[in-house]
């Protein structure tokens, strides 16, 4: 992990991405001497972990009704195209 000022992070902010994405550098940028941010690989995540996710929550038993009551709410919108 590396340090870098706010002021050289943003002097070289290309290069920094580029560390980041190609090299799987870390930055940690400063503004007088506090850390203030963190420049990072984002996380990845795959379809199979937003299923998993997904089906670790509880059902909501109430979906169907709140789904109905969201259409009963909608009006259609009439929309002409030009040509």
């Amino acid at each position: 992990m590396r340090r870098v000022t706010a002021t050289e992070a943003a002097r070289r902010f290309s290069d920094v991405l580029d560390q980041v994405e190609h090299d799987g550098e870390t930055f940690l940028v400063e503004r007088h001497g506090r850390v203030i941010a963190s420049v990072a690989p984002a996380a990845a995540a795959s379809g199979r972990s937003v299923k998993a996710l997904l089906r670790a929550q509880p059902v909501d038993e109430r979906w169907p009704e709140d789904l109905a009551a969201l259409r009963a709410g909608l009006e259609p919108q009439e929309r002409r195209w030009s040509a």
